[in-house]
């Protein structure tokens, strides 16, 4: 009994509610960038010349950061494939996304619950994964250690192919 009085007492102050919001995230994002324009939820800033795009939805208690990587219509299907398996395997916290025709490094999270840590480790996966894209496809320098060999051999055909930089 003692100890679920413990638990019920104790349960509430270990909350992990960050309270995050579109001040804080602004403030975030001037910090880590390089240059930011735009509003309260909805912000385009660059980092080392890669730009990232984050909107909010406070209502719904979302938000999103998002950095345009190339024109999905000219990609082939080993790419394709290899962004799926990375999603899996190397994207960790971000994922690989169509829509409109372009693809995307893409981190959607509850923002409340986010911490300022969380905020500036989003922006780095999101960087790293439109970079790293159609190399290694890593948001970060982990990976799952089961990596298959479908990302392995996208590597090797993009080096012998001379991957070239993707224009939208």
């Amino acid at each position: 009994m003692k100890k679920t009085i413990y638990i019920l007492f104790i349960l509430p102050l270990l909350s992990f509610s960050q309270n995050m919001n579109n001040d804080k995230l602004e403030d975030i994002y001037a910090s880590v960038s390089d240059s930011i324009q735009g509003q309260k939820g909805a912000w385009q800033f660059f980092v080392k010349d890669i730009q990232l795009v984050s909107f909010t939805d406070t209502e719904h208690n979302r938000m999103r950061i998002i950095s345009p990587i190339a024109n999905a219509n000219t990609l082939d299907g080993d790419l394709i494939k290899a962004a799926l398996v990375a999603n899996f395997h190397t994207a960790l916290d971000v994922k690989y996304a169509v829509s409109e025709g372009v693809l995307w490094a893409v981190f959607i999270h509850p923002l409340q619950e986010l911490s300022s840590n969380q905020v500036k480790d989003a922006v780095s996966q999101v960087y790293y994964a439109n970079i790293n894209f159609g190399t290694s496809f890593a948001s970060t320098s982990l990976s799952f250690p089961w990596i298959r060999e479908e990302v392995k051999e996208t590597e090797q055909k993009k080096k012998r192919s001379g991957s070239k930089k993707r224009k939208i």
